[in-house]
C-alpha cells in the first residue's frame, strides 16, 4: 500500500511471516461497502439466479521469494455483490487495468448472456517485476464495464381499435364465373322493368293536357287516378294525425320576441259594421239547442288565458303573436256536444272574396285538437282586443296546426260526426294541416 502511495503502482512481493501452514495470505480486507444509493439492491424474486462470484486475491511465494498474485473465484451465494465490487477488490491493480466507474452499470440487465470477465494474475519474472497474464474466464455476476450491451427491443405489434363508423376494408368475394354472369344478367333485367314500371306509372299520373302534348290522346283520367292522387297528398295528414299527442305542444316565447304580424285574410277585409250586432252560435250540442253567444257573454263567463306562439302560414312565412282568449276546451266543457260528435265545422259569414264579394269560410277540426291546451278562441291580440285585420272580435287560434286552419271573425261552430268539407281540401289543399 505504501508503494501505490508513493506512486509506484506496480505489485511489488511482499515479506511473509513464517508461520506453521502454506506461505499463502488471503487478503484478508473486503472492500467497504459501498453507500446505499451507489448500487441498487437486487430483486429478491428472481428465481434461478446464478451464485456470484468472489474473486480473492492471493499471493504465493515462489522459490526465488518473489510473490506472485492470482485471483481465485469462490462462489458465494448468500449475498449479490455489486458491480463495483471487483473494482474495488482489484484496486492494487496499475492504472492501465482499472475500470471508469461510470462506465460500470450498476444491476445487470435482465436476459443478457454472460459476459467474460478477464481475472488477472500477476507473476514475478525473473528480473523480480510482475507479469499480468489474462485469462478468459466466463462470469455471469457482472457485466464487462467496457463494452455497454444494447437492449434488443422487440417489435410489438399494437391493434387499432376501429370505431363504430370508421372505414374498414372490404373484404375479398370470390365468385364463380357462372354464378357472376347470372347475376348480372338477373340484376339488369329487374333494372329494366323496373325503369319501365316507373315510366309508365308516372305517365299515368301526368295531366291529360300534358300527355296530350307528348303524342298521348288516349284519356288517362279514371276514378282510380283520381283516388291515387288524393292519398298521395293526403299521406302528410296521415303520418301527423297517428302522430298527434295532447301532451306535445309547440314551443312558446317571450314577450321581446314578438314579431309583427300582417294581415293576411284570404280575400278583402270584412266591412267592421258586422262587429256590433256580431253573436256566435253554436249547434250540434247535446241538449239539442241551438245557442247564441256575444262577445261580453264570452268575456264574463269564461276564464282567459295568454300564450305567445308562432303561427306558421302555409304560404311559407310565420310569424310569433302574444294572444289571449278562452280554451276552446272550456267552451266544450259548459256546452258539451252530441255524443257521436267528433268534429266541429267552424265558419266565417262576414269573409269576403278578392272583389269584396260575400265568400263564407269554413274549416273542419277534429274534436282532439280542438281540446289541445294550446287551442284558444282568441280575443286579444298582443294585450289589446282584436283588430278587424286579425279577424275581430273572436278568431281561432291553433298553434298545432297550419294558418289556414286558424278562422277569423268566427260566426258558427257545428259538431258533428262525420268529417265536415274544408275550403281550401275542396281546392286542392290537405285537410289535416298538422304540424
Amino acid at each position: 500500500m505504501n508503494d501505490k502511495q508513493n506512486g509506484d503502482v506496480s505489485l511489488k512481493p511482499q515479506q511473509i511471516a513464517s508461520t506453521g501452514i502454506e506461505p499463502k495470505e488471503e487478503v484478508a480486507k473486503l472492500p467497504e461497502a459501498a453507500p446505499q444509493d451507489a448500487h441498487p439492491s437486487v430483486p429478491a424474486a428472481i428465481e434461478n439466479e446464478k451464485p456470484e462470484a468472489v474473486e480473492t486475491i492471493e499471493q504465493k511465494v515462489d522459490a526465488d521469494g518473489s510473490s506472485s498474485l492470482s485471483v481465485n473465484h469462490e462462489l458465494r451465494t448468500d449475498q449479490a455483490v455489486p458491480s463495483v465490487a471487483g473494482e474495488q477488490e482489484i484496486a492494487e491493480l496499475p492504472e492501465c487495468c482499472q475500470v471508469p466507474k461510470d462506465a460500470i452499470p450498476s444491476v445487470p440487465m435482465a436476459g443478457e448472456t454472460p459476459e467474460p470477465v478477464e481475472p488477472i494474475k500477476q507473476q514475478a519474472g525473473v528480473d523480480g517485476s510482475h507479469s499480468s497474464p489474462v485469462d478468459h474466464e466466463p462470469r455471469t455476476d457482472a457485466v464487462d464495464s467496457s463494452v455497454v450491451k444494447s437492449v434488443v427491443v422487440k417489435p410489438v405489434s399494437v391493434k387499432k381499435s376501429q370505431s363504430l363508423f370508421g372505414e374498414r376494408p372490404l373484404p375479398a368475394i370470390e365468385i364463380a364465373p357462372t354464378v357472376l354472369r347470372y347475376h348480372s344478367r338477373r340484376d339488369f333485367l329487374v333494372f329494366g322493368a323496373g325503369a319501365v314500371a316507373a315510366l309508365a306509372g308516372g305517365t299515368f299520373l301526368l295531366p291529360q293536357e300534358t300527355l296530350g302534348r307528348i303524342g298521348i290522346l288516349r284519356n288517362m283520367d279514371s276514378p282510380e287516378k283520381e283516388w291515387f292522387l288524393n292519398r298521395a297528398l293526403r299521406i302528410d295528414d296521415d303520418v301527423a294525425e297517428a302522430l298527434y299527442s295532447a301532451n306535445r305542444r309547440v314551443p312558446t316565447y317571450t314577450k321581446s320576441q314578438v314579431t309583427s304580424l300582417k294581415n293576411n285574410y284570404n280575400g278583402a277585409t270584412p266591412d267592421p259594421g258586422y262587429i256590433s250586432e256580431w253573436k256566435l252560435t253554436l249547434e250540434g250540442l247535446a241538449s239539442g239547442l241551438s245557442i247564441s253567444l256575444d262577445i261580453r257573454n264570452l268575456l264574463t263567463r269564461f276564464s282567459m288565458h295568454e300564450q305567445i306562439t308562432r303561427l306558421v302560414c302555409v304560404e311559407g312565412w310565420s310569424a310569433i303573436a302574444w294572444w289571449a282568449g278562452l280554451r276552446f276546451d272550456d267552451l266544450l266543457h259548459a256546452y258539451p256536444p252530441m255524443s257521436q260528435a267528433k268534429w266541429a265545422r267552424v265558419e266565417s259569414s262576414v269573409n269576403l272574396d278578392a272583389s269584396g264579394n260575400p265568400d263564407p269560410y269554413f274549416m273542419s277540426l277534429d274534436l282532439a285538437t280542438a281540446r289541445h291546451p294550446q287551442t284558444l278562441l282568441a280575443t286579444h291580440f298582443n294585450g289589446q282586443p282584436l283588430t278587424l285585420d286579425h279577424g275581430a272580435p273572436l278568431r281561432l287560434l291553433v298553434p298545432v296546426k297550419l294558418g289556414l286552419k286558424n278562422v277569423k271573425a268566427i260566426t258558427r261552430i257545428t259538431y258533428v260526426a262525420e268529417e265536415p268539407t274544408d275550403y281550401w281540401a275542396e281546392r286542392g289543399y290537405s285537410r289535416y294541416d298538422g304540424i
